[in-house]
């Protein structure tokens, strides 16, 4: 997969006007420029049309066919080089066996089908291999959150704290990924880091390229989550360009904790360009579930820009987001002692958290193209929900 850039990115590195960039891309004078919805994906490697001197870099494969399998049973798909558009293929030609059973299990959680995604890991919760084991509770977890089976989820979870917690004298690789399941269970819950959590430094470098690619989008979700927004973007962008494309699930949640990134330091442009990545990389296997868990952090990007283009595809998304979300206000807010704000629509959620990053009513509008009464509509309509008198009181109920 190609890295790309915006039109104003390109016209910066090119050193010409946005709307030159965009004559280039409209007379079909960039190689490999395509147009998706509104805006231009502009191949990072392309050359300025009319300049002879420069040659077309040549890509750089980052695949490792050789390296040791050190984790076979353990997130396969994950694990597994793909094209966008082959998933099914992929999957396919594994062998028979529990291997290809959890490929199937993550394909049916990560494309929005948790019902099927619980039915087919339940039978390997128990599994001997530890590899298959903890993939089997992860996707079981996240996929009862979606179905509201909140007790089968929490069960989950604790297996795979237990398993951490018990786990001193596993083998460097095997305790590798129990560290890592139980961090990003933690994270992407919002949830207190388990009391025996190891350093990643001890365990990162340890995960296969494919799990290891995943594990720096749980980093930079965690740095997100403590305002570091610029060094969160920087691990995304460090992790894509060192071969995280190959791996299209860790590419997909990699661009979409950037939109989050670049949405927080205003910097839409950036957002945008990293969510139609991600969208043109997921949308060919229907791989939609990341864009539904992450909807309320991406400041209203979903509907500036899939929404218009693919609403068919939104209505899904969102159906996701609620489900999904319902379930984890249900982990969440228990355990934390936090309110999360459970009472709005996707819409007001998402242009309330927009409000509490201190976005103006004026940007807003323009970031989704609407009016400045409309904004202040949902926006007051939020803070009645809540029953806060100003925007800064919506921060609390906001996720960070």
């Amino acid at each position: 997969m190609e890295r790309y850039l915006s039109i104003r990115e390109a016209a910066e590195k090119w050193s010409v006007s946005e709307r030159r960039i965009n004559q280039y891309c409209s007379e079909g004078r960039i190689p490999g420029a395509e147009k998706i919805g509104k805006a231009w994906l502009i191949p990072a490697n392309a050359d300025k049309p009319g300049d002879p001197r420069k040659q077309k870099k040549q890509s750089v494969s980052h695949k490792s066919p050789n390296a040791p399998a050190l984790f076979p049973g353990f997130m396969p798909l994950m694990n597994t080089p793909f094209e966008p558009g082959h998933c099914i293929e992929t999957i396919e030609k594994m062998k028979p066996g529990p291997k290809k059973d959890i490929a199937m299990a993550e394909y049916h959680y990560f494309s929005g089908q948790a019902e099927k995604a619980m039915q087919e890991t339940e039978p390997y919760l128990i599994s001997t291999d530890g590899g298959i084991r903890l993939s089997a509770c992860w996707i079981f977890a996240y996929s009862c959150l979606t179905m509201g089976r909140i007790d089968h989820a929490r069960r989950a979870l604790q297996e795979i704290q237990n398993t951490l917690a018990n786990s001193g004298k596993t083998d460097p690789p095997v305790h590798a990924i129990e560290a890592f399941v139980a961090f990003a269970a933690a994270v992407l819950l919002h949830l207190p880091l388990p009391e025996k959590m190891p350093p990643m430094e001890t365990f990162l470098p340890l995960l296969p390229p494919g799990v290891r690619a995943f594990a720096l989008y749980v980093l930079a979700h965690y740095l997100y989550l403590k305002e570091e927004y610029g060094q969160s973007a920087g691990i995304v962008e460090a992790t894509l360009s060192m071969g995280a494309y190959d791996y299209p699930i860790s590419a997909i949640y990699l661009h979409l904790v950037a939109v989050m990134d670049y949405m927080s330091l205003k910097q839409p442009d950036r957002a945008q360009i990293h969510l139609l990545t991600a969208w043109k990389i997921a949308r060919p296997d229907d791989l939609i579930e990341g864009f539904g868990e992450h909807h309320g952090l991406l400041g209203a990007m979903l509907e500036a820009t899939i929404k218009p283009n693919w609403p068919e595809d939104f209505k899904r998304i969102i159906d996701i987001t609620y489900r999904f979300s319902s379930g984890w206000r249900r982990v969440h807010n228990p355990i934390t002692g936090h309110d999360v704000a459970d009472d709005l629509t996707t819409t007001e959620f998402a242009i309330a958290m927009l409000a509490a990053r201190s976005w103006t009513t004026q940007e807003i509008a323009k970031h989704l193209n609407i009016s400045a009464n409309t904004v202040k509509g949902h926006i007051s309509e939020a803070m009645r929900k809540l029953h806060v008198e100003t925007r800064k009181d919506l921060k609390k109920y906001m996720l960070q």
